[in-house]
């Protein structure tokens, strides 16, 4: 569930991206190579790879949060022991933030920061109507609304088959998600949006700060929902700030324990 494409020996920090609905490692990928070099050199990045994304032999087999979350857990857990941050976009900022609250619940180390992108905060109610359980259709327009995936992509039958059973199961782990009740985390909130994203409002975004007791950051970028593809340089950089004030809280010999 987790794939480092290019292990770091030299790294600090391990920074987990968990993607879109519908993603996998593949959108992270020229992000391995187009880091700020100072970051680079000290930060080993791993991406969150669900069952059936990517690949047509594996099936699309996690419809419900819980599952993930708990497999992620397991996962987190077993990797070499490193300090590290959780950035997730869409669907993948509402996994990190329940992956965040299960390791805390299990009594484990959890991200030194949180950063979230184009998803509301957890408590808040999903105003948008439900596709994961109507036709394709609704789905692929329900894609389309959102942008970011290109025409001649969403016109393929042969792409579709493959793509549209993975987005269904994730929609519906996105819209049978059910929010508990949790104390805010004690790691700093970053959270990103798109200005004119017709999914995320700037005011669900705001409402991530209650879900930290420390420090809670917003940066709007131009575009849509997947704002990602279109600002990816002026993210990074944004991303890297964060990790920049990670590595500097960490002591001198805070490298791998």
């Amino acid at each position: 569930m987790l794939v480092c494409r290019k292990p770091n020996p030299d790294a600090r920090i391990r920074l987990y991206c968990f993607p879109f609905a519908g993603g996998g490692p593949a959108t992270f990928t020229s992000w391995m190579d187009e880091m700020p070099a100072d970051v680079d050199e000290k930060t080993e990045i791993y991406t969150v790879s669900l069952p059936g994304r990517e690949s047509r032999s594996i099936p699309s087999r996690f419809t419900r949060m819980p599952p993930i979350v708990r497999a992620l857990a397991e996962a987190v857990a077993s990797s070499p022991a490193m300090p590290f941050v959780f950035f997730g976009h869409s669907m993948g900022a509402l996994i990190s933030y329940e992956l965040a609250c299960e390791l805390r619940a299990r009594g484990r180390t959890g991200p030194l920061h949180l950063i979230v992108s184009a998803h509301r905060a957890p408590h808040l109610p999903d105003r948008h109507p439900m596709v994961h359980d109507l036709p394709d259709r609704d789905i692929l327009a329900k894609v389309r609304r959102m942008g970011g995936t290109p025409e001649q992509v969403l016109a393929s039958a042969e792409i579709m088959e493959l793509f549209l059973p993975a987005l269904r199961a994730d929609f519906t782990v996105c819209e049978t998600y059910v929010y508990r009740e949790q104390e805010p985390l004690a790691c700093p909130i970053t959270a990103f949006g798109g200005t004119d994203d017709p999914e995320v409002s700037r005011a669900d975004l705001v409402a991530w700060r209650s879900r930290t007791s420390k420090a809670f950051a917003l940066h709007m970028f131009p575009g849509r929902h997947f704002f990602l593809q279109n600002c990816a340089s002026l993210v990074r950089n944004v991303l890297a700030q964060d990790l920049r004030h990670v590595l500097r809280r960490l002591p001198d010999s805070g490298a791998r324990s």
